[in-house]
């Protein structure tokens, strides 16, 4: 009887810990769970059943765990689990708007040194070199990226 309740004490241990490892993030009840069902059945093997026996369940449940994972990792069960899509959708914020160097525009709000301007009644978002730029301060382009454009104040080109 002993013995019986070892190894199910070891194997719902083990169940928790699985459950633990694959299915629940974080540290969570099936993580305790899992090691006091397993610390319960090595520390019963051992003062019920004998120092061998305890033993034996100490490195039986880590080589049955070990198994266990392996398994798991080589069935099926994961390819289930896993998110295969894919995203193909891109964002392009300048897509349609026509601006190239030289253009002049307002800036719609600060650029320090990222902000807003308008260029060619289009908005957009506009990165300075460094300096800061206010406000309602006219602006011209100097390089178009895929998601911003590169700009400075007007007063000092």
């Amino acid at each position: 009887m002993d013995i019986a309740i070892v190894c199910v004490l070891l194997a719902v241990g083990v169940v928790f810990f699985l459950l633990e490892l694959f299915l629940l993030p974080g540290i969570s009840v099936a993580g305790v769970a899992g090691l006091l069902c397993t610390g319960a059945a090595i520390v019963y093997a051992y003062v019920y059943v004998g120092a061998w026996a305890g033993t034996l369940t100490l490195l039986g449940g880590l080589a049955i765990f070990a198994l266990m994972v392996w398994w798991f990792m080589r069935s099926k069960a994961l390819d289930k689990m896993m998110l295969k899509t894919e995203i193909k959708g891109k964002v392009d914020p300048l897509e349609g708007v026509h601006v190239k160097p030289g253009d002049t525009g307002t800036a719609l709000s600060r650029l320090a040194p990222m902000g807003k301007v308008i260029i060619n009644n289009a908005t957009m978002e506009a990165k300075t070199n460094g300096e800061f730029i206010d406000q309602g301060v006219e602006v011209v382009v100097l390089e178009v990226y895929s998601t911003n454009v590169l700009v400075q104040a007007r007063s000092e080109r």
